[in-house]
């Protein structure tokens, strides 16, 4: 297979990225799809606070209601190093933001726009990447194998949503 290169920004790459570690771990692909959107939501939202392009949370006003503690998680689950709050729910664990379960169909969507014909492919060299590591080892390499490939782009607010290039050689490479 040549190397193929896919045009993408990081969101939709750390996404697909954490529902592929997530399966490894041994979640089926609706919850792992559901386990991956928030992973990079949460990545997400810390460094746009980081980089001043959100603000810090709102904190309730004096007298007013008390803030919401949790956000109805009944336990944890760490993807690509990012502890994330999940539930049960009758159709699976489910990824909670906001009190509510990351739907997967949602998540498929997302990646189906964003990654388009690609997504396949990409799919598939990333899995043989997870595949290559035991599910415990995979747990403890898998942000900094993300980090080898996840695309380059601008550091700071100029590279916030920018493109890079994402090269299924190089994943393909990093096999353990």
């Amino acid at each position: 297979m040549a190397a193929k290169t896919v045009k993408i920004n990081r969101a939709p790459v750390l996404t697909l990225w954490g529902a592929v570690v997530a399966q490894r771990m041994g979640y089926g692909w609706e919850e792992a799809l559901s386990l991956g959107r928030a992973v990079a939501g949460l990545n997400a939202q810390s460094k746009g606070r980081r980089l001043g392009v959100f603000g810090e949370p709102k904190k309730p006003e004096r007298g007013g209601p008390p803030k919401k503690v949790g956000l109805g998680e009944e336990f944890w689950v760490e993807v690509v190093g990012r502890p994330v709050p999940a539930k049960r729910t009758e159709d699976g664990v489910r990824a909670v933001v906001r009190d509510k379960p990351v739907d997967p169909a949602k998540a498929e969507r997302y990646l189906s726009g964003k990654f388009g014909d690609d997504l396949d492919a990409v799919r598939d060299a990333m899995a043989d990447l997870a595949k290559s590591y035991t599910p415990k080892e995979l747990a403890e390499v898998a942000y900094e194998l993300y980090e080898k490939f996840r695309p380059k782009i601008d550091p700071g607010q100029k590279g916030w949503g920018q493109k890079g290039d994402l090269d299924l050689g190089l994943i393909r490479s990093l096999s353990g």
